[in-house]
Protein backbone atom coordinates (compact mmCIF):
# COMPACT_ATOMS: atom_id res chain seq x y z
CA UNK A 1 0.00 0.00 0.00
CA UNK A 2 1.28 3.49 -0.86
CA UNK A 3 2.65 5.69 1.92
CA UNK A 4 0.75 8.86 0.97
CA UNK A 5 4.03 10.62 0.43
CA UNK A 6 2.68 13.49 -1.69
CA UNK A 7 0.63 16.59 -0.98
CA UNK A 8 -0.79 18.94 -3.58
CA UNK A 9 -0.42 22.44 -2.13
CA UNK A 10 -1.81 24.57 -4.98
CA UNK A 11 -3.47 24.22 -8.38
CA UNK A 12 -3.98 26.54 -11.33
CA UNK A 13 -6.06 24.87 -14.01
CA UNK A 14 -4.53 21.39 -14.38
CA UNK A 15 -1.10 22.62 -13.21
CA UNK A 16 -0.14 21.55 -9.70
CA UNK A 17 2.35 22.55 -7.03
CA UNK A 18 3.14 20.04 -4.33
CA UNK A 19 5.59 18.45 -1.92
CA UNK A 20 6.94 14.92 -2.24
CA UNK A 21 8.26 13.35 0.97
CA UNK A 22 11.21 10.96 0.59
CA UNK A 23 13.53 9.21 3.03
CA UNK A 24 16.10 11.94 2.39
CA UNK A 25 13.95 15.00 2.48
CA UNK A 26 11.27 16.95 0.68
CA UNK A 27 11.08 17.58 -3.05
CA UNK A 28 9.00 20.57 -4.14
CA UNK A 29 7.08 20.05 -7.36
CA UNK A 30 6.88 20.65 -10.23
CA UNK A 31 10.49 19.50 -10.34
CA UNK A 32 13.10 18.85 -13.00
CA UNK A 33 15.43 15.95 -12.15
CA UNK A 34 18.97 16.18 -13.58
CA UNK A 35 20.10 12.88 -15.06
CA UNK A 36 23.16 11.27 -13.48
CA UNK A 37 23.20 8.22 -15.72
CA UNK A 38 26.29 6.51 -14.29
CA UNK A 39 26.07 8.06 -10.81
CA UNK A 40 27.28 11.43 -12.08
CA UNK A 41 25.57 14.39 -13.75
CA UNK A 42 27.93 14.77 -16.70
CA UNK A 43 30.62 17.45 -16.33
CA UNK A 44 29.34 18.50 -12.89
CA UNK A 45 30.25 17.54 -9.33
CA UNK A 46 27.45 17.21 -6.72
CA UNK A 47 28.15 20.65 -5.23
CA UNK A 48 27.58 22.33 -8.60
CA UNK A 49 24.39 20.32 -9.15
CA UNK A 50 23.12 21.37 -5.73
CA UNK A 51 24.16 25.01 -6.29
CA UNK A 52 22.15 25.01 -9.52
CA UNK A 53 19.07 24.29 -7.42
CA UNK A 54 18.57 20.54 -7.87
CA UNK A 55 16.63 18.80 -5.09
CA UNK A 56 16.63 15.30 -6.61
CA UNK A 57 18.68 13.53 -9.29
CA UNK A 58 18.11 10.45 -11.42
CA UNK A 59 20.52 7.54 -11.86
CA UNK A 60 20.40 4.66 -14.33
CA UNK A 61 19.94 1.20 -12.83
CA UNK A 62 20.82 -0.53 -16.12
CA UNK A 63 24.27 1.03 -16.40
CA UNK A 64 25.06 0.78 -12.68
CA UNK A 65 24.04 -2.90 -12.70
CA UNK A 66 26.80 -3.60 -15.24
CA UNK A 67 29.38 -1.00 -14.18
CA UNK A 68 30.45 -1.11 -11.37
CA UNK A 69 27.69 -3.51 -10.24
CA UNK A 70 24.89 -2.90 -7.76
CA UNK A 71 26.62 -5.23 -5.30
CA UNK A 72 29.73 -3.03 -5.43
CA UNK A 73 27.66 0.11 -4.80
CA UNK A 74 25.93 -1.59 -1.86
CA UNK A 75 29.26 -2.71 -0.38
CA UNK A 76 30.55 0.87 -0.61
CA UNK A 77 27.65 2.25 1.41
CA UNK A 78 24.94 2.71 -1.20
CA UNK A 79 24.42 5.06 -4.11
CA UNK A 80 24.22 8.30 -2.10
CA UNK A 81 27.58 7.72 -0.45
CA UNK A 82 29.09 6.32 -3.64
CA UNK A 83 28.33 9.43 -5.69
CA UNK A 84 28.54 11.99 -2.88
CA UNK A 85 24.95 13.18 -3.22
CA UNK A 86 23.00 13.61 0.01
CA UNK A 87 19.59 14.42 -1.46
CA UNK A 88 16.92 12.14 -2.91
CA UNK A 89 17.74 9.89 -5.87
CA UNK A 90 15.34 8.23 -8.31
CA UNK A 91 16.56 5.13 -10.15
CA UNK A 92 14.94 3.87 -13.31
CA UNK A 93 14.31 0.18 -13.86
CA UNK A 94 16.58 -0.36 -16.86
CA UNK A 95 13.58 -1.23 -18.99
CA UNK A 96 13.93 1.81 -21.23
CA UNK A 97 17.54 0.90 -22.04
CA UNK A 98 16.63 -2.71 -22.83
CA UNK A 99 13.88 -1.71 -25.23
CA UNK A 100 15.45 1.42 -26.70
CA UNK A 101 18.55 -0.63 -27.57
CA UNK A 102 16.39 -3.09 -29.48
CA UNK A 103 19.32 -4.58 -31.35
CA UNK A 104 20.45 -6.05 -28.02
CA UNK A 105 17.06 -7.60 -27.15
CA UNK A 106 17.09 -11.37 -27.68
CA UNK A 107 13.93 -12.44 -25.89
CA UNK A 108 10.76 -11.17 -24.26
CA UNK A 109 8.41 -13.43 -22.30
CA UNK A 110 5.96 -13.24 -19.45
CA UNK A 111 8.76 -13.61 -16.90
CA UNK A 112 11.13 -10.90 -18.15
CA UNK A 113 13.44 -9.63 -20.90
CA UNK A 114 16.66 -11.18 -22.20
CA UNK A 115 19.28 -9.04 -23.92
CA UNK A 116 22.98 -8.62 -24.57
CA UNK A 117 24.91 -6.19 -22.37
CA UNK A 118 26.10 -3.13 -24.30
CA UNK A 119 29.38 -3.38 -22.41
CA UNK A 120 30.59 -6.86 -23.32
CA UNK A 121 27.82 -8.52 -25.34
CA UNK A 122 27.20 -11.13 -22.67
CA UNK A 123 23.58 -12.23 -22.44
CA UNK A 124 21.73 -10.85 -19.41
CA UNK A 125 18.19 -10.88 -18.12
CA UNK A 126 15.91 -8.52 -16.22
CA UNK A 127 12.82 -9.58 -14.31
CA UNK A 128 10.67 -7.54 -11.95
CA UNK A 129 12.32 -9.30 -9.02
CA UNK A 130 15.89 -8.76 -10.26
CA UNK A 131 15.17 -5.09 -10.97
CA UNK A 132 13.76 -4.68 -7.46
CA UNK A 133 16.91 -6.28 -6.04
CA UNK A 134 19.23 -4.03 -8.10
CA UNK A 135 17.43 -0.93 -6.88
CA UNK A 136 17.35 -2.24 -3.31
CA UNK A 137 21.14 -2.65 -3.44
CA UNK A 138 21.57 0.82 -4.91
CA UNK A 139 19.44 2.22 -2.08
CA UNK A 140 17.66 4.91 -4.07
CA UNK A 141 14.76 6.86 -2.59
CA UNK A 142 12.44 6.18 -5.52
CA UNK A 143 12.53 2.95 -7.55
CA UNK A 144 10.77 2.57 -10.89
CA UNK A 145 8.92 -0.59 -11.89
CA UNK A 146 10.19 -2.63 -14.82
CA UNK A 147 8.11 -1.88 -17.91
CA UNK A 148 7.97 -2.67 -21.62
CA UNK A 149 8.62 0.47 -23.67
CA UNK A 150 7.77 -0.06 -27.36
CA UNK A 151 9.27 2.19 -30.04
CA UNK A 152 7.36 4.93 -31.80
CA UNK A 153 5.18 3.43 -34.51
CA UNK A 154 4.76 0.08 -32.74
CA UNK A 155 1.83 -2.04 -33.89
CA UNK A 156 -1.41 -2.34 -31.94
CA UNK A 157 -0.44 -5.88 -30.96
CA UNK A 158 2.93 -4.71 -29.61
CA UNK A 159 1.30 -1.93 -27.62
CA UNK A 160 -1.35 -4.25 -26.20
CA UNK A 161 1.28 -6.75 -25.08
CA UNK A 162 3.42 -3.96 -23.59
CA UNK A 163 0.46 -2.73 -21.52
CA UNK A 164 -0.33 -6.23 -20.26
CA UNK A 165 3.27 -7.16 -19.40
CA UNK A 166 3.96 -3.82 -17.74
CA UNK A 167 0.98 -4.28 -15.41
CA UNK A 168 1.85 -7.92 -14.62
CA UNK A 169 5.48 -7.02 -13.90
CA UNK A 170 4.47 -4.08 -11.68
CA UNK A 171 2.31 -6.41 -9.58
CA UNK A 172 5.28 -8.71 -9.09
CA UNK A 173 7.73 -5.92 -8.29
CA UNK A 174 5.31 -4.48 -5.75
CA UNK A 175 5.64 -7.72 -3.78
CA UNK A 176 9.46 -7.79 -3.92
CA UNK A 177 11.73 -6.54 -1.08
CA UNK A 178 12.84 -2.89 -1.20
CA UNK A 179 15.36 -0.71 0.59
CA UNK A 180 14.10 0.88 3.79
CA UNK A 181 11.93 3.88 2.99
CA UNK A 182 12.21 3.30 -0.78
CA UNK A 183 9.17 4.52 -2.72
CA UNK A 184 7.92 2.57 -5.74
CA UNK A 185 6.54 4.26 -8.86
CA UNK A 186 4.59 2.45 -11.56
CA UNK A 187 4.85 3.23 -15.27
CA UNK A 188 1.93 3.39 -17.68
CA UNK A 189 2.26 2.51 -21.35
CA UNK A 190 0.05 2.65 -24.44
CA UNK A 191 1.90 5.23 -26.59
CA UNK A 192 -0.64 7.72 -27.98
CA UNK A 193 -3.46 5.17 -28.15
CA UNK A 194 -6.08 6.68 -25.85
CA UNK A 195 -7.87 3.39 -25.11
CA UNK A 196 -4.70 1.45 -24.31
CA UNK A 197 -3.26 4.30 -22.27
CA UNK A 198 -6.44 4.46 -20.18
CA UNK A 199 -6.35 0.68 -19.70
CA UNK A 200 -2.75 0.90 -18.56
CA UNK A 201 -3.55 3.71 -16.12
CA UNK A 202 -6.40 1.69 -14.61
CA UNK A 203 -4.22 -1.43 -14.27
CA UNK A 204 -1.27 0.38 -12.68
CA UNK A 205 -3.33 2.70 -10.47
CA UNK A 206 -5.13 -0.33 -9.00
CA UNK A 207 -1.81 -1.37 -7.41
CA UNK A 208 -1.86 1.68 -5.11
CA UNK A 209 1.79 2.60 -5.63
CA UNK A 210 3.63 5.66 -4.36
CA UNK A 211 3.67 7.47 -7.71
CA UNK A 212 2.87 7.03 -11.39
CA UNK A 213 4.73 7.78 -14.60
CA UNK A 214 3.76 8.25 -18.22
CA UNK A 215 6.23 6.09 -20.15
CA UNK A 216 6.50 5.32 -23.84
CA UNK A 217 6.18 9.00 -24.84
CA UNK A 218 8.79 11.43 -26.17
CA UNK A 219 10.30 8.48 -28.06
CA UNK A 220 9.88 9.88 -31.56
CA UNK A 221 6.15 10.52 -31.90
CA UNK A 222 4.86 13.88 -33.14
CA UNK A 223 4.93 16.48 -30.34
CA UNK A 224 1.29 17.59 -30.70
CA UNK A 225 0.02 14.00 -30.39
CA UNK A 226 2.25 13.45 -27.39
CA UNK A 227 0.89 16.53 -25.64
CA UNK A 228 -2.69 15.53 -26.45
CA UNK A 229 -1.96 12.18 -24.81
CA UNK A 230 -0.56 13.89 -21.71
CA UNK A 231 -3.63 16.15 -21.53
CA UNK A 232 -5.88 13.08 -21.48
CA UNK A 233 -3.71 10.82 -19.35
CA UNK A 234 -2.37 13.05 -16.56
CA UNK A 235 -5.76 13.91 -15.02
CA UNK A 236 -6.67 10.20 -15.13
CA UNK A 237 -3.73 9.34 -12.85
CA UNK A 238 -4.45 9.33 -9.09
CA UNK A 239 -4.68 12.94 -7.91
CA UNK A 240 -3.12 12.19 -4.54
CA UNK A 241 0.14 10.78 -5.94
CA UNK A 242 2.97 12.40 -7.94
CA UNK A 243 2.79 12.26 -11.74
CA UNK A 244 6.04 11.77 -13.62
CA UNK A 245 6.66 12.33 -17.35
CA UNK A 246 9.72 10.35 -18.35
CA UNK A 247 12.12 12.14 -20.67
CA UNK A 248 11.36 15.79 -21.40
CA UNK A 249 13.62 18.78 -20.75
CA UNK A 250 13.24 21.51 -23.37
CA UNK A 251 11.76 24.69 -21.87
CA UNK A 252 8.58 24.73 -23.98
CA UNK A 253 8.01 21.02 -23.37
CA UNK A 254 8.51 21.41 -19.63
CA UNK A 255 5.92 24.19 -19.43
CA UNK A 256 3.53 22.21 -21.62
CA UNK A 257 3.56 19.10 -19.41
CA UNK A 258 3.29 21.16 -16.21
CA UNK A 259 0.26 22.87 -17.74
CA UNK A 260 -1.27 19.43 -18.29
CA UNK A 261 -0.82 18.26 -14.71
CA UNK A 262 2.67 16.71 -14.56
CA UNK A 263 4.71 17.07 -11.35
CA UNK A 264 8.10 15.49 -12.20
CA UNK A 265 10.24 15.18 -15.33
CA UNK A 266 13.82 14.46 -16.37
CA UNK A 267 16.07 14.74 -19.41
CA UNK A 268 19.75 14.67 -20.39
CA UNK A 269 19.22 17.72 -22.60
CA UNK A 270 20.66 20.57 -20.46
CA UNK A 271 24.03 18.89 -19.91
CA UNK A 272 24.14 17.40 -23.39
CA UNK A 273 23.64 20.85 -24.89
CA UNK A 274 26.35 22.16 -22.58
CA UNK A 275 28.83 19.61 -23.90
CA UNK A 276 28.04 20.59 -27.48
CA UNK A 277 28.46 24.33 -26.88
CA UNK A 278 24.85 25.49 -26.57
CA UNK A 279 23.43 27.67 -23.80
CA UNK A 280 19.78 27.89 -22.81
CA UNK A 281 18.78 31.51 -22.25
CA UNK A 282 15.63 33.52 -21.59
CA UNK A 283 15.42 34.32 -25.31
CA UNK A 284 16.26 30.89 -26.70
CA UNK A 285 19.29 28.77 -27.43
CA UNK A 286 22.72 30.27 -28.06
CA UNK A 287 25.42 28.40 -29.97
CA UNK A 288 28.64 29.66 -28.37
CA UNK A 289 30.78 28.19 -31.14
CA UNK A 290 29.46 30.87 -33.47
CA UNK A 291 32.20 33.35 -34.46
CA UNK A 292 29.99 36.32 -33.59
CA UNK A 293 30.69 35.67 -29.90
CA UNK A 294 34.48 35.91 -30.28
CA UNK A 295 34.65 39.41 -28.75
CA UNK A 296 31.36 39.39 -26.85
CA UNK A 297 31.97 40.62 -23.29
CA UNK A 298 28.43 40.01 -22.08
CA UNK A 299 27.44 37.12 -19.81
CA UNK A 300 25.52 34.21 -21.28
CA UNK A 301 22.24 35.51 -19.86
CA UNK A 302 21.81 38.85 -18.06
CA UNK A 303 20.48 38.36 -14.57
CA UNK A 304 21.39 34.68 -14.30
CA UNK A 305 23.15 34.00 -10.97
CA UNK A 306 25.12 30.92 -12.09
CA UNK A 307 28.93 30.85 -11.89
CA UNK A 308 29.32 31.14 -15.67
CA UNK A 309 27.20 34.29 -15.88
CA UNK A 310 28.58 35.95 -12.75
CA UNK A 311 32.21 35.58 -13.69
CA UNK A 312 32.82 34.88 -17.37
CA UNK A 313 32.03 36.37 -20.76
CA UNK A 314 30.56 34.72 -23.81
CA UNK A 315 33.91 35.29 -25.51
CA UNK A 316 35.81 33.41 -22.80
CA UNK A 317 33.42 30.46 -22.79
CA UNK A 318 33.59 30.32 -26.59
CA UNK A 319 37.40 30.28 -26.31
CA UNK A 320 37.21 27.33 -23.89
CA UNK A 321 34.95 25.42 -26.26
CA UNK A 322 37.02 26.00 -29.38
CA UNK A 323 40.18 24.96 -27.53
CA UNK A 324 38.63 21.81 -26.13
CA UNK A 325 38.89 22.94 -22.51
CA UNK A 326 36.52 20.91 -20.31
CA UNK A 327 35.80 23.97 -18.16
CA UNK A 328 33.68 25.25 -21.03
CA UNK A 329 31.49 22.14 -20.88
CA UNK A 330 31.21 22.43 -17.11
CA UNK A 331 30.21 26.10 -17.17
CA UNK A 332 27.61 25.63 -19.90
CA UNK A 333 26.19 22.48 -18.29
CA UNK A 334 25.82 24.23 -14.93
CA UNK A 335 24.25 27.26 -16.58
CA UNK A 336 21.75 25.16 -18.55
CA UNK A 337 20.83 23.18 -15.47
CA UNK A 338 20.34 26.38 -13.49
CA UNK A 339 18.17 27.83 -16.25
CA UNK A 340 15.86 24.82 -16.32
CA UNK A 341 15.67 24.50 -12.54
CA UNK A 342 14.92 28.21 -12.20
CA UNK A 343 12.21 27.85 -14.85
CA UNK A 344 10.46 25.14 -12.85
CA UNK A 345 10.82 27.16 -9.63
CA UNK A 346 9.20 30.13 -11.36
CA UNK A 347 6.45 27.87 -12.71
CA UNK A 348 5.76 26.58 -9.20
CA UNK A 349 5.52 30.14 -7.86
CA UNK A 350 3.16 31.07 -10.70
CA UNK A 351 0.89 28.14 -9.84
CA UNK A 352 0.88 29.14 -6.20
CA UNK A 353 -0.11 32.71 -7.08
CA UNK A 354 -2.67 31.73 -9.72
CA UNK A 355 -0.61 33.31 -12.49
CA UNK A 356 0.55 30.24 -14.40
CA UNK A 357 -1.19 30.99 -17.71
CA UNK A 358 0.28 34.50 -17.82
CA UNK A 359 3.71 33.21 -16.81
CA UNK A 360 3.66 30.64 -19.65
CA UNK A 361 2.59 33.16 -22.28
CA UNK A 362 5.34 35.61 -21.26
CA UNK A 363 8.00 32.92 -21.21
CA UNK A 364 6.99 31.40 -24.54
CA UNK A 365 6.88 34.84 -26.16
CA UNK A 366 10.52 35.39 -25.20
CA UNK A 367 11.44 32.00 -26.67
CA UNK A 368 9.78 32.60 -30.03
CA UNK A 369 13.04 33.82 -31.57
CA UNK A 370 14.83 30.59 -30.57
CA UNK A 371 15.84 29.97 -34.18
CA UNK A 372 17.78 33.20 -34.31
CA UNK A 373 19.94 32.08 -31.39
CA UNK A 374 20.50 28.45 -32.36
Amino acid sequence: MSRRCFEVTATDGQARAGVLQTARGEVRTPVFMPVGTKAAVKALDPDRVSAAGAEIVLANAYHLHFRPGADVVEALGGLHRFMGWGGPILTDSGGFQVFSLRHTLTGLDDDGATFRSIYDGVEARLTPESVAEIQRQLGSDIAMCLDVCPPAGASANELTRAVALTAAWARRQRAAPRAEGQLLFGITQGATDQVLRQRSIEDIAALDLDGYALGGLSVGEERARMLDTVADAAPALPASQPRYFMGIGDPTGVLAVIERGIDMFDCVMPTRLGRTGTALTRTGRMNLRNARFRRDERPLDDGCPCAACRRFSRAYIRHLLTQGETLGHTLLSEHNLRYLLDLTTQARHAIETGDFEHFCSKTLARLEDVGAHA
